[in-house]
Parts: C-alpha cells; structure tokens; sequence
C-alpha cells in the first residue's frame, strides 16, 4: 500500500470518529436526529469506501472507488451545512471543526 493510501486510510478512519462523536452530541429533536442519521451514514461511509478503494483490484477499479469517496464527501458537507444553515438545536460544539 503506497504512503498516500495509508495516511488517507487514516485520516479517513479519524474523520469517521469524529462524525461519530458529533453524532452523539447532536440534540434529541426528530429533526436533528433525522438529519444527523444521514450525516451519520455518509461520513462513515467516506472511510469505509476509501479501504474498498485500496483493496481494488485494478487502477479502474481504484478510481471507480475514489469517485464513491468523493460523493460521500460532497454529500457528508452537505448534511453538515443543513444542520446548521436551519439552526436547528445542536448540544455540540464541534460543527465548526468539522466545516
């Protein structure tokens, strides 16, 4: 596994964690948690793809891969601009490093 891969696998991984830990925080209200279980799923998501994407079998394939990554990030942003362009109730103070 080249350098790029294994330091982006981690960052990735980190990011992940930090998602997770935001979610936590997030307020009980049905919409924020609705909003939150997306943000949830996608951030998550980008780690998890970036490893499918390491194990491809093919630079077409690795690429094919990166493209998914890409899109769970777009998405993730996203996710995290809605919760706090309708202000909705957050109990956590890590939206600003997470934008």
């Amino acid at each position: 596994m080249s350098d790029y891969n294994k330091k982006y696998e981690e960052r990735t991984k980190l990011f992940a964690i930090e998602i997770v830990k935001f979610y936590s925080g997030l307020s009980k209200s049905t919409e924020t948690q609705v909003i939150g279980k997306q943000l949830l799923r996608s951030g998550t998501s980008v780690a998890a793809n970036f490893r499918a994407a390491c194990r491809a079998r093919s630079t077409r394939e690795y690429f094919s891969k990166l493209c998914i990554v890409v899109e769970e990030c777009d998405e993730t942003l996203f996710w995290l601009e809605l919760l706090s362009e309708c202000a909705l109730p957050i109990n956590n103070q890590t939206l600003g490093k997470l934008l």
